[in-house]
């Protein structure tokens, strides 16, 4: 495959977004107004926050800020994996709360479970499959990593099939492949746009005020209430629910805990019956390889192949630009190594490619807290698996605004927060430094070099 030539006719612009289903924008926020919450984000976690809010107690004056359109951005550019883990998997889980993470683990796959129950509740349209997730490893390093967790993860009941080469061929034809597991009830693949503006029209009809286009630019506490200044309104709210992601926090302290990541993916043509018998892939699971700088890949309900992931791409500085969402010299290099993973289907063009920005933290896994005396509540950090877990985030947040005692929010995970990165320029020589390191990790058998193995010591390590 030529990959100019497959990349050629490629819009720039994220496939899911690109849909005749989206819908019409909904006003703006003129002038002033209250709520018992306001929800500032409408990605997921805010949508997901308003809508169980209103489940919780349908009493609740509800409104959501959204500062552009409902699913924009990081909620409307992702792979569609909405993974059961809270941790980041369960190697990450394992190392930072060893304790807690059975209970973890059973807290994911009841998330998960309810997030298929509430689409099925509110008649959401997203195209949900449970299909489970392929683990594949591509070099013997790869696959002695991935047996180390399989006694475990059975242990903690989670159904892993453990597949030869000859096996997972089987279920997807790769020349690449020499082994790997499938997790059979971890992952549910989406549409996560159409999921996004499902929960917009769930949140509606239970009463949640929407507005869009209505960015907050600042927050102001007084003492009845914390006020919300738009560029064209205010809402002064009893309780704020903050889901902005990496997005300009009104929390100065999340500047500190988070950083931007810009994460590439490609949409091919549809697959031709032909093309597609030549790959297999009968039972539509989700895929991921097992190198630190890794591909994630699916199918479409047309059978196209999304293809993302393996360049995390930290601009020095911490910009977030729009530029940054278009970066050939990755949509290049993801083609060729689609191409190296299905030589058969040579010819196959790419119809879309486009990046989007991802928030994550030093321990890869989402952090929560509140401030203002309990009144505002926040959930960030997801690091590209918030499709899930950002459901039980905003279960958290309302716990938390709630002030009750929940099992959520006796964990140790809920209550620590991760190392703040340090400032610039520091934190970009340390963030290129990391990602130096783990690509060459990936060269040399999975071997971790000095830098690496002292983020290892200081429980700043990431290996997936």
């Amino acid at each position: 495959m030529d990959p100019l030539k497959a990349l050629a006719d490629a819009e720039r612009k994220p496939y899911w977004l690109d849909s005749p289903a989206k819908p019409e924008p909904l006003a703006r926020l003129f002038g002033e107004t209250s709520a018992d919450l306001a929800v500032v984000g409408g990605g997921f976690s805010g949508l997901w926050t308003a809508l169980m809010a209103k489940e919780r107690d349908p009493s609740l004056d509800v409104v959501l800020l959204e500062g552009r359109r409902v699913g924009w951005a990081a909620s409307g550019r992702n792979g569609g994996f909405a993974l059961a883990t809270l941790t980041h998997g369960l190697p990450n889980g394992l190392e930072r709360w060893p304790e807690e993470i059975s209970t973890l683990e059973r807290l994911g796959v009841d998330n998960l479970d309810e997030i298929g129950e509430a689409i099925a509740r509110y008649g959401i349209d997203c195209g949900y499959e449970r299909t489970g997730e392929l683990h594949v490893a591509t070099e013997p390093w790869q696959l002695e990593e991935m047996n180390r967790s399989v006694d475990i993860a059975r242990e903690l009941g989670a159904r892993f099939d453990v597949l030869d080469a000859e096996e997972i061929r089987a279920e997807v034809n790769s020349p690449t492949y020499i082994g790997g597991h499938w997790d059979r009830d971890g992952c549910a693949m989406l549409d996560p746009a159409r999921l996004a503006w499902g929960l917009r029209e769930a949140c509606l009809s239970v009463g949640v005020r929407i507005y869009e286009r209505t960015p907050v630019r600042t927050m102001k506490d007084t003492p009845t209430s914390l006020d919300l200044l738009t560029p064209h309104g205010l809402v002064r709210a009893r309780n704020v629910a903050l889901g902005t992601g990496v997005f300009q926090p009104l929390l100065r302290r999340l500047r500190h805990l988070l950083v931007p990541v810009y994460d590439y993916a490609l949409m091919t043509e549809p697959l031709s019956a032909d093309q597609l018998a030549s790959v297999g892939w009968q039972n539509r699971q989700g895929i991921g390889d097992a190198a630190n700088q890794f591909h994630y890949y699916r199918l479409t309900e047309d059978n196209r192949i999304l293809w993302g992931g393996y360049d995390a791409v930290y601009y020095n500085g911490g910009m977030i630009k729009p530029e940054y969402e278009q970066r050939d010299e990755t949509f290049v290099k993801l083609a060729e190594h689609f191409s190296t993973t299905f030589p058969q289907l040579s010819g196959l063009r790419f119809t879309h490619r486009w990046g989007g920005v991802i928030d994550t933290c030093s321990r890869f896994s989402a952090f929560y807290g509140r401030s203002h005396g309990g009144r505002l509540a926040y959930a960030a950090g997801y690091t590209g698996m918030g499709v899930g877990a950002t459901r039980f985030g905003a279960n958290v947040m309302l716990d938390l605004l709630a002030g009750t005692r929940t099992e959520r929010t006796e964990l140790r995970m809920v209550k620590e927060k991760p190392v703040p990165f340090p400032p610039e320029p520091v934190r970009s020589v340390g963030i290129q430094m990391t990602r130096w390191s783990i690509a060459q990790a990936d060269l040399h058998q999975g071997r971790r070099n000095l830098w690496l193995r002292t983020l290892d010591r200081m429980g700043l390590g990431f290996d997936s």
